[in-house]
């Protein structure tokens, strides 16, 4: 088959899926390797891109999904786009970066991480598609997992959570997980620290 008609074909099949397609859905269907596939449409990404086109090829993870270019958003949300817009609060904006950073984590584990409940955020970022469950752990009682979904990429302007920006601060497990001991350690010595400035400020004041 020419390039030229595969080409189209993809272009068609993302346009009417309206969602991500994945790599093996491409594949299957084509009936061509999986490096033929991303070879072409990455072809296909630099023909848009360079052209004066409305529309891009996205890639999320393993899966690639036909979008409007994002420098055009003012001129498309005004005539179709009447959904109501995520309104996440600070704390719901700090669990999902911890979701993010530590894909399959628990909610006790984000609340060792945060120090308060989690659940009206879990519940929001659930509601807007953000998040997803990712499994029970094998942690006593089974607890459930979450992890990140394509549509946070999509959202955030991500290819894959390997494009989240370097944590400079908190060392990562075999597993690339936040080592929670050592930020919960973290988060001990700075109240412990708090505390000594406050009784030497008091015993200042008291002399």
């Amino acid at each position: 088959m020419e390039i030229k008609k595969i080409k189209a074909i993809i272009e068609a099949i993302l346009f009417a899926a309206g969602r991500s397609v994945s790599t093996e859905e491409l594949v299957k269907n084509l009936e061509i390797s999986k490096e033929d596939i991303k070879s072409i449409i990455a072809n296909m990404q630099e023909e848009y891109k360079n052209e004066d086109r409305g529309i891009q090829i996205i890639k999320l993870d393993n899966s690639y999904q036909l979008g409007t270019k994002e420098n055009l958003y003012e001129h498309i949300y005004p005539i179709i786009d009447k959904r109501s817009k995520p309104n996440l609060s600070n704390a719901a904006i700090e669990t999902l970066a911890i979701i993010a950073y530590n894909p399959k984590i628990t909610r006790a584990e984000i609340e060792a991480i945060r120090g308060v409940s989690v659940d009206g955020c879990v519940y929001k970022l659930l509601e807007y598609g953000l998040i997803e469950e990712a499994g029970k752990t094998d942690l006593p009682g089974k607890p459930m997992s979450y992890k990140t979904t394509s549509d946070f990429l999509r959202k955030f302007g991500y290819s894959s959570l390997e494009e989240l920006p370097e944590l400079p601060r908190y060392r990562m497990d075999e597993n690339q997980q936040l080592v929670i001991d050592e930020i919960i350690e973290d988060q001990v010595e700075e109240t412990m620290t708090e505390d000594e400035e406050k009784k030497a400020e008091e015993q200042k004041n008291n002399n």
